[in-house]
């Protein structure tokens, strides 16, 4: 199914699209895409990041080896397929030092974040810095993220929204092919950041996308599946706006 154009609707229509996925997303990854000692769940709050699905190390039993799951891949073997891959060292410290993480008492260990980005984290400045603020935080803290960005560029977001953290978190800017408006984004946390990005446009099948559990190994995670599932509770009202010929 082709990527929609999601500025058709409202963004409540969107919203309301977003749960749905976040539902679909949390159920693909803990039918076994995840090792078992791992689990997603959605709009869980953890401190001063409230990510759209979680992933969450449970105490550790057994041998707590990762790759006893099917699904998850090592990067040596096969690094994740996307359009680029930048990297960046970073001070930990200095990233450290602009904000505060409150974290959980639980022993349930935060692993990553999975955000797929809402008109209103773009609307203004206030949200896009709330935004970038919660990204460079969990980045800062060794969380992981995958950043799924279904709306164009902004005036806040020239580039779009990848190259908006990324200039935050290095001070260098990626361009963003003209082409290609949306973005797919996965951060590995660590002392070197790693993005792999993969630019996609409406009409665009979305390809799956990395989620890391650690530096070194990741499992895929089904997108284009999920978004299918999401899009058949959408009403036919705003299917047929979304589905529509493009204005010329």
């Amino acid at each position: 199914m082709p990527v929609h154009d999601w500025t058709r609707v409202s963004a409540g229509i969107f919203h309301s699209f977003h749960l749905t996925w976040i539902g679909e997303l949390s159920k693909a990854l803990n039918s076994g895409l995840l090792p078992p000692d791992y689990y997603a769940l959605g709009e869980q709050l953890a401190g001063g990041i409230g990510p759209d699905v979680l992933t969450l190390h449970t105490p550790a039993e057994g041998n707590g080896d990762p790759t006893a799951a099917p699904g998850v891949i090592a990067v040596a073997s096969a690094p994740p397929r996307v359009h680029r891959t930048v990297r960046a060292e970073i001070d930990e410290y200095a990233l450290k030092q602009r904000t505060i993480v409150i974290r959980h008492s639980s022993n349930h260990r935060i692993v990553a974040l999975i955000e797929i980005v809402s008109p209103g984290n773009k609307s203004n400045r206030h949200g896009i810095r709330a935004f970038l603020a919660k990204a460079e935080s969990a980045l800062a803290y060794g969380i992981h993220l995958l950043i799924i960005d279904l709306f164009p560029p902004t005036p806040r977001d020239p580039q779009g929204i990848h190259s908006a953290l990324w200039e935050r978190l290095t001070g260098d800017r990626e361009e963003q092919p003209a082409d290609k408006r949306l973005t797919l984004a996965a951060y590995v946390a660590g002392a070197v950041k790693t993005a792999y990005v993969e630019p996609v446009a409406v009409g665009d099948v979305l390809p799956d996308k990395p989620s890391f559990l650690d530096p070194q190994e990741y499992v895929y995670v089904p997108l284009e599946a999920t978004y299918r599932a999401a899009y058949e509770g959408v009403p036919r009202f705003y299917r047929n706006i979304l589905e529509g010929p493009r204005p010329g």
